[in-house]
Parts: C-alpha cells; sequence; structure tokens
C-alpha cells in the first residue's frame, strides 16, 4: 500500500478558490508487477461512502491487482479528504454558505479531482471501475473527460441520463415490492414477526445505543438487506434475535438494537442522506422526490395490516431521528429546495459518440438501480457492451467479485463486432 494526498481546488472552475484535500491509497501486488502495471481507478458506491479499506488483495481486488496498481479514492467530503459532516461543516459557514459548499460535491466535481490526480501520477489514460453511485461517476467521466480514460468497467451503476429523481423511486419502489415478496416466502415465520415488531416499536419506548427512540420508520430501513444475494440471509438472522424476555415482558433485545442502529445510522456516512437526491438532479429541485413517491404507495406505509421494509431512500424525517443528522436538517431542506447549483451531470451527446470502451453489469432485480433505467442508459452510449444478469443483486461483487471483474476485464477488451 502506498498513501497519496493531493490538493485541488473546491471549485475546479476557480482554481485559485478555496483548496480541499483529497487522499487515494495505492494497492499492488509486488509478485504481478506492482508499480510496473498500469492504473485502475476504482469509484465507489454512495454517494458519501469513502473508499475501501481492504484487509487483503481477495474478491475483485485480487483479481484486479493481476494487471493493475489499484487507486482507492477518498470522494471529496469522505474519508480522509476533507470531510464534510456535522462536526466540519460549521467551519465553512453559515447553513446557506454550506449548501453553496456541498454544490461542489458532486459527480462531476469528482470526475475533475480524478483527472487532477492522474495528472499528477503522470498516468496516461486510465482504467476505471465503477460500482453503484461509481458507476453514475463513470458516466460523467465518458461526458466531460473521456480523454483521461482507457476503457471502463461498471457494476450495478448505470443511472438515468436525464429526467427528474421521481422517475427512480417510481421504478425501484416496484422492485422493491416484490423483493419483500421474495423475501417473505423464503422465511414465512418473518412475516409476522415484523408485523409484531413494527407493532411493539410503537406501543414500548425502545432506544438505540445512540440514545433515540427506534421508530417503525427506521426498522423498515432494513430493507436495504435487500441489495444483496446473501444479505437477505442477514436480514433473517438480524430478526431472529429481535425479543428476549425480561420482568417487564418482551422487550428488545441489545444484541438486536446494536445491529439495528449499524444498519440505520448515518454517523459514518453522513453525506449519503444530505446529498442523495443530488445525484440525480439536472437545473431541478429534488423536493424530497422519494417521499413524494413513496406517498403514493401506500402498501409501504408503516400502520398498513403487513408492513414492508422500504430500503436505501432518503426522506426529510431521517434528519429528525437521527442524531447524526439532525444537526443537518436546515441544510438538508436547502439541498432539496435548491434549483441553482445543480447542472448537467451528463452530456448525452457526448456519450452517444463515445469512442472509449464500455462494459457494465446489469442487475435484472436492483432494488436500487433500475434495470430497465439501465438499460436505456446504456443504449445511448455508444459502444458500451451490456452483460445482463439475474444471478446477483446490486452488491454483487461482495459475492463474486473476482468473476464480475474477470468478465466486465475481458467483455470491454474484446472487439465488438
Amino acid at each position: 500500500m502506498r498513501d497519496h494526498w493531493f490538493s485541488a481546488p473546491l471549485d475546479h472552475a476557480n482554481p485559485d478558490g478555496p483548496a480541499i484535500t483529497l487522499f487515494a491509497r495505492e494497492l499492488f501486488d509486488p509478485a504481478k508487477g506492482g508499480e510496473k502495471v498500469p492504473w485502475l481507478l476504482f469509484l465507489q458506491g454512495g454517494p458519501g461512502g469513502r473508499g475501501n479499506r481492504p484487509l487483503g488483495l481477495g474478491g475483485w481486488l485480487g483479481e484486479a491487482a493481476k494487471s493493475f496498481r489499484i487507486l482507492m479514492l477518498d470522494q471529496r467530503g469522505t474519508g480522509l479528504s476533507t470531510p464534510a459532516s456535522r462536526q466540519t461543516l460549521p467551519l465553512v459557514g453559515d447553513v446557506a454558505a454550506q449548501a453553496d459548499y456541498l454544490a461542489h460535491f458532486r459527480a462531476t466535481d469528482i470526475v475533475a479531482d480524478a483527472e487532477l490526480i492522474r495528472r499528477e501520477l503522470g498516468s496516461d489514460p486510465w482504467s476505471i471501475f465503477g460500482q453503484s453511485y461509481g458507476g453514475f461517476c463513470a458516466l460523467t467521466y465518458l461526458s466531460f473527460a473521456p480523454e483521461g480514460l482507457k476503457e471502463v468497467l461498471v457494476t450495478g451503476g448505470l443511472g438515468p441520463l436525464t429526467g427528474p429523481a421521481d422517475q427512480v423511486y417510481e421504478a425501484t419502489f416496484g422492485r422493491l415490492l416484490a423483493r419483500n415478496a421474495e423475501y417473505f416466502a423464503r422465511y414465512p415465520q418473518d412475516r409476522e414477526l415484523f408485523t409484531r415488531l413494527m407493532r411493539h416499536v410503537v406501543k414500548v419506548s425502545e432506544h438505540l445505543p445512540t440514545g433515540e427512540r427506534l421508530t417503525p420508520e427506521r426498522l423498515q430501513m432494513l430493507g436495504n438487506y435487500f441489495g444483496g444475494n446473501t444479505r437477505i440471509d442477514a436480514l433473517h438472522y438480524l430478526l431472529e434475535d429481535a425479543f428476549v424476555p425480561t420482568p417487564d415482558g418482551d422487550r428488545l433485545s441489545d444484541v438486536f438494537l446494536a445491529q439495528v442502529s449499524a444498519q440505520v445510522s448515518r454517523a459514518a456516512n453522513p453525506l449519503y442522506a444530505v446529498m442523495h437526491e443530488s445525484i440525480y438532479v439536472q437545473g431541478e429541485a429534488s423536493n424530497w422526490a422519494a417521499a413524494r413517491v413513496l406517498a403514493e404507495r401506500p402498501e409501504f406505509h408503516p400502520d398498513v395490516a403487513e408492513p414492508l421494509l422500504t430500503g436505501e431512500a432518503v426522506y426529510p424525517w431521517y434528519f429528525e431521528q437521527d442524531p447524526a443528522l439532525v444537526p443537518l436538517r436546515e441544510l438538508a431542506e436547502l439541498l432539496a429546495a435548491r434549483t441553482d447549483g445543480w447542472g448537467a451531470l451528463y452530456d448525452v451527446e457526448q456519450l452517444g459518440r463515445n469512442t472509449v470502451p464500455v462494459a457494465a453489469a446489469v442487475y435484472s432485480d436492483d432494488i436500487y438501480v433500475d434495470r430497465d433505467i439501465s438499460l436505456a442508459t446504456a443504449a445511448s452510449v455508444q459502444g458500451l457492451h451490456v452483460w445482463e444478469t439475474a444471478d446477483f443483486h446490486h452488491d454483487g461483487i461482495a459475492d463474486d467479485g473476482e468473476g464480475i471483474f474477470a468478465r466486465l476485464l475481458s467483455e470491454v477488451r474484446t472487439p465488438q463486432g
């Protein structure tokens, strides 16, 4: 491993303005050529997640290290790159100043950072691998800096190129409904158990280790487990720890509450909540798109006879119930209502004449990045090769990263006839 630090403008259009620090970690296998092999930039999911901290070169990293030295970037605002959180943002100024500051924390800025880093490293056009939101960033890279790219791999990350954020949730809530049905068919005993849990936290005051009361809405967030093949089983194992007998009757166990807290808190990645809907907007306000769309889906209401689980979408109540987000509530409202500062994330005309080899894995039942939207986006990118599979869910690279990476690399390097 080798650590790299860079200075970048907050606003790349104003290089003499305020600067931020960027951190990236280089990973390579000395037995495979080490520094002599070309670069691969990894763009992780999110937004708001730092680069992976691997304990070894396993999975897709092991496969990638056969051909590359990997640059694991902490995208701006995350990890060791100048962080943006309830603790640090007041240094920027008042809430309006913070909103202006975070307007520079989108895919276009991440791509500009990547190009600055590539030039400072003295790299030729490099390969990039984008997972989930990293795939969104890869499409932005192809739009505005294709000269910096040799080849592009994407997994679960072909988002919409145009249109409001609403279309995303209109599609993914439907897929989430199907995933709920699949889960409760797999674990029918959990149907009654989850309903009991939802009713229990309304009647009984149960508190997470961080001190706040556990609400039905936050219990529903456990639908995040539905994003993976094996994680769906992890949800079952979590639920079976739920209740323990006490002198006051059945209560939620400390084991269960600790696990739930780890799943529903955004303390480790507050930008995920603050910036989430901004990854879709171009020239318009998001206006809490997920909440508006969910209001039209009564089957997800906590009070229905058989409550369902939700998942990754962000709602206004996040900023009322999560202690890490409460101080950011006014900022989140400003960003949700913001119409200016949200410029184009993609150049559709440039994507239509793309010459950079691109291969993308599209997961048929992905509850986060809809399959139909992904295929429409793929059709708009000249030369993009799609591998659609129903064998994996959104975090497929956690299940067979080695095989997925090897297949995409082979496909991106196979001449298309």
